[in-house]
């Protein structure tokens, strides 16, 4: 039996392991490593530390399915609908602009991370071990070893690959989570709003509202999402030195906002992929014998879909291999 290891717990890694554990059960022993505390990646979910039920997804906000996307990942979008994961979006959204009046919006009324823990769930058997992070992989034998210690997997890159993987670029953004006790009342007409005239501030979303959660036993939380301009320009400062500074703008934007009981500042270094990695679409195959696979949104576009393009090019790939 083979043994695969998937390093990382977001929504590619986890429909890998899910689409092996489904198709492949009987020829894989499927681990996956995580380096944070849980799973979810950019669709993490947060909660309150004092209500764990008052939730916020500081990341992805909601999923947009083209005509296209709808069509050729059907079966993903109806598994998750079924399972009531996902619900579409019929809160007041505004500013919102769509490229295709044909595309629907979908949100999580658990949060992003659902999406992620679903699939975990289904590779039900897979090792998932979180607080992992791989710093090393080097070749042994017929076999990889891979350690989390100091190292790199640099040696293992021909020049024109580590070209390819370094051109990738990103965007960068910080998110605040508001978190209130239960009671509150945030007045405004809207779930969602898009700020177009702030230099810091380009996202605010009443995040339960958002996703139809409203609860008497848990209060309201907001989301706050800066301008990629304004991420890039303070990306190298600390969270303690920039939270202070999103909120004096968000007083401006809304000054009758209550104070929350609890607040959390998120940076996204990597948060949105404005160019992806060249002739590669969905993975690179470093390495065929022993097997070494890349994939993420890095090899295709940050949303739901490109996660699961990636998905499927990684699995073909493990597929034919084993």
């Amino acid at each position: 039996m083979s043994r695969v290891l998937i390093v990382g717990a977001g929504l590619t890694g986890s429909l890998c392991a899910c689409l092996l554990r489904r198709e492949l059960a009987d020829r894989v022993q499927i681990v996956v490593w995580e380096k944070s505390r849980g799973a979810g990646g950019r669709m993490s979910t947060s909660r309150s530390p004092s209500n764990m039920s008052c939730t916020a997804d500081l990341g992805a906000q909601y999923i947009t399915s083209t005509p296209y996307y709808s069509k050729i990942h059907k079966s993903f979008y109806e598994e998750l609908l079924q399972h009531d994961i996902l619900k579409p979006l019929e809160a007041t959204m505004e500013g919102m602009m769509l490229k295709d009046e044909a595309s629907i919006n979908y949100v999580t009324p658990s949060g992003m991370s659902s999406i992620v823990k679903h699939y975990l769930r289904e590779s039900a058997g897979a090792e998932v071990f979180f607080g992992h992070h791989v710093t090393h992989v080097s070749r042994r034998g017929s076999g990889w070893e891979v350690c989390r210690k100091e190292g790199d997997i640099g040696s293992l890159l021909k020049d024109s690959e580590r070209q390819k993987l370094e051109a990738v670029s990103y965007s960068s953004r910080f998110a605040l989570g508001l978190f209130y006790k239960a009671g509150v009342q945030i007045s405004v007409p809207w779930a969602a709003k898009y700020v177009s005239n702030n230099p810091c501030i380009r996202y605010i979303a009443i995040d339960d509202k958002k996703r139809n959660l409203v609860s008497d036993k848990f209060g309201p939380s907001v989301v706050v999402h800066t301008s990629v301009p304004f991420g890039l320009q303070h990306v190298e400062k600390t969270l303690e030195e920039m939270q202070p500074v999103i909120l004096q703008e968000l007083q401006k934007l809304m000054p009758e906002l209550p104070e929350p009981e609890n607040i959390k500042c998120q940076k996204w270094r990597y948060s949105q992929v404005t160019g992806s990695v060249a002739d590669c679409p969905g993975q690179i195959t470093l390495l065929s014998e022993p097997l070494l696979v890349c994939g993420g949104d890095a090899f295709t576009h940050s949303n739901f879909d490109g996660c699961v393009e990636s998905a499927l090019k990684v699995f073909q790939v493990l597929k034919s291999s084993l």
